[in-house]
């Protein structure tokens, strides 16, 4: 009886199968556009309502680094907005046909978007892509996937 339950079991969870590496670099590139792309209207919305707010260094405070950390933590709160109000889906995942969710293959939270996002701001993060499957760090550290959604059949 147990083993008829864990067969219909097998049958009804999908398998969730990992996006390739290529794929995920395509959404990161995607996703890292778009975030230029906003960033860039809201400094053009920004200069034209103020022109005087704008400093000649541009550098927060004239201090490069605390800019480079400002910027890192946006993208992070950017990506984990992205991904909480589309469900593991951001611009890039959209157009590669990817999903964030779970082990278990549930969506991701808001939390766990955040704790992606900020995951990546760990120097040589990236790296940790290479390979395939692709598991990088801010994935295993949150115990989540980046699915092919086609071929894990949640079309």
């Amino acid at each position: 009886m147990e083993t008829i339950q864990q067969d219909i079991l097998a049958d009804i969870q999908p398998q969730l199968v990992q996006a390739s590496t290529g794929r995920r670099l395509a959404n990161y590139l995607i996703d890292f556009v778009v975030f230029l792309v906003l960033v860039f209207i809201i400094a053009l919305a920004r200069a034209i309502m103020s022109p005087a707010d704008l400093d000649d260094s541009g550098s927060i405070g004239g201090n490069p680094l605390l800019e480079r950390l400002f910027w890192m933590l946006m993208y992070s709160v950017y990506m984990a907005l992205v991904e909480t109000i589309f469900r593991g889906r951001s611009i890039g995942k959209f157009i590669t046909g990817t999903k964030a969710v779970n082990e278990d293959g549930s969506s991701i939270s808001f939390t766990t978007a955040l704790a992606r996002g900020f995951a990546r701001i760990v120097p040589f993060e990236a790296f940790s892509a290479l390979g395939n499957p692709s598991y990088p760090w801010h994935d295993k550290w949150c115990r989540t996937y980046v699915i092919d959604i086609k071929d894990s059949g949640l079309d």
